[in-house]
């Protein structure tokens, strides 16, 4: 069984804000992030600055860069989840 994507009700608001194009373009990384999620490929993200683990409030969360937008997610290991908590630019999500 594989991660799942789920997302915090308030992450619909931030999809609005971004418009249609950009939102179907970032759920279509999203998913492909999901689809190929494993602890290798979470490795190879952090390596590269794509994935990176947040500190203070937001500690336990990580940032997923896409682009010039910015995904704030919690892993769930126990329910295999990525629960999204946040989309926008950079200087919106934190």
């Amino acid at each position: 069984m594989g991660w799942e994507l789920k997302f915090k009700n308030s992450v619909k608001k931030d999809f609005n804000n971004i418009g249609f194009l950009e939102s179907a373009k970032i759920m279509k990384s999203l998913n492909d992030f999901i689809e190929n999620f494993s602890e290798d490929q979470e490795r190879i993200l952090l390596k590269n600055g794509n994935i990176k683990r947040l500190k203070g409030s937001l500690e336990g969360c990580y940032r997923l860069r896409l682009r010039t937008y910015r995904v704030i997610y919690e892993k769930r290991e126990n329910e295999l989840i990525i629960l999204v908590l946040r989309v926008g630019s950079r200087g919106d999500v934190y």
